[in-house]
């Protein structure tokens, strides 16, 4: 006689339980993109109401081409951050990628996609040794990033001597990229928007995309089930890299003049920019969407204190207050989910 295992049909089976837990994390994560996009309509009905020239077509205009490259460096940083990693040295990446691609082209017939090829290639070139050195070489992501960060300054200013980029030397095809526009909306959001698509769409849907959340979620779990754990975070670094070089030359081309020192201290409005977005810090928690829209919001804040005369200094001040504020979010948020999750295992278990 054969004993036959039945299962009760109102018993969840553990896919089951994963998915309804997933679908958890995915509520909290839509609510907290929703609280940002929330607390931007407040921030701009409340300018808008003090100064009614914020909304006029040039003020969103700058808004957005300003946006355009800080959220371009949070879709970087969020491949590195939910790996339970950090790229300090991105900022230091753009100014130097912006002075090198100005004196490259400067008083020369060489277009668009010559700059693009160095200022890429030079991001590409940072983020390789920051990928070889903590994915391969094991070394904290936090000592290598801020020391790349202080090799990368030092170099552009030894290659800078002082001198600056004038707009008036730079070819007009870089510049038209960071002025035009294709039917009435500029070319720099459009770009950012359509690289944040194409690596929300590969993070989300493609089995290596989730990878590099199940490395910042419990890196000892990825690695017993055979994800790539160095490959992955080297792959992450290496876009930050190209993500930073192609922001350098998009700076270039937005503001034509170029000193040693452009983009210095970018490195906290980045991370901040993430985090404030909804991407843990402590990693596999976030979207490059979330991520934008952080940086969106401290862009906003920035261009809010200008119009309404208030001294830039509270705009730092302000950004390490929201970014105290999302860390401490995350937590409390983190420990909700947990609780949730566990109440919900002993339910079906």
């Amino acid at each position: 006689m054969s004993a036959t295992l039945t299962t009760s049909p109102g018993a969840p089976s553990a896919a089951e339980n994963g998915k309804r837990n997933g679908r958890l994390v995915d509520l909290v994560l839509r609510a907290r993109e929703l609280s940002i996009a929330a607390a931007l309509v407040v921030l701009v009905l409340g300018t808008t109401i003090a100064n009614p020239r914020f909304l006029s077509e040039q003020g969103i205009k700058d808004i957005f081409l300003n946006a355009s490259i800080l959220a371009l460096l949070a879709v970087g940083q969020t491949l590195v951050v939910v790996t339970r990693n950090i790229d300090l040295s991105v900022g230091s990446v753009v100014g130097l990628v912006a002075f090198v691609v100005g004196d490259f082209v400067s008083g020369t017939d060489r277009g668009l996609l010559p700059a693009l090829a160095v200022g890429i290639g030079i991001g590409a070139l940072c983020g390789l040794v920051n990928g070889l050195l903590i994915s391969f070489l094991r070394v904290p992501a936090l000592v290598v990033t801020l020391g790349m960060l202080y090799v990368i300054q030092g170099i552009d200013y030894y290659i800078a001597h002082g001198d600056q980029i004038n707009a008036a030397n730079v070819p007009e095809s870089i510049l038209d990229l960071g002025n035009g526009s294709l039917l009435g909306v500029p070319y720099l959001p459009l770009i950012t928007i359509v690289i944040m698509l194409a690596v929300g769409y590969y993070l989300r849907s493609y089995s290596s995309g989730r990878e590099f959340y199940a490395i910042g979620s419990n890196p000892e779990a990825a690695r017993l089930a055979g994800v790539p754990m160095r490959r992955r975070i080297f792959t992450a670094y290496l876009v930050s890299g190209v993500l930073a070089g192609l922001a350098g030359v998009l700076w270039l081309a937005r503001f034509g003049t170029v000193v040693a020192d452009n983009a210095n201290g970018w490195e906290l409005q980045v991370v901040s920019a993430v985090v404030v977005g909804g991407v843990a810090i402590t990693g596999g928690v976030g979207t490059v969407y979330g991520a934008a829209l952080g940086a969106l919001l401290i862009t906003t804040i920035g261009s809010a204190l200008v119009v309404l005369k208030i001294n830039s200094f509270w705009q730092d001040a302000i950004t390490g207050l929201l970014l105290l504020l999302a860390i401490s979010v995350d937590r409390v948020l983190a420990l909700r989910v947990t609780q949730a999750l566990k109440k919900r295992s002993r339910r079906h278990g």
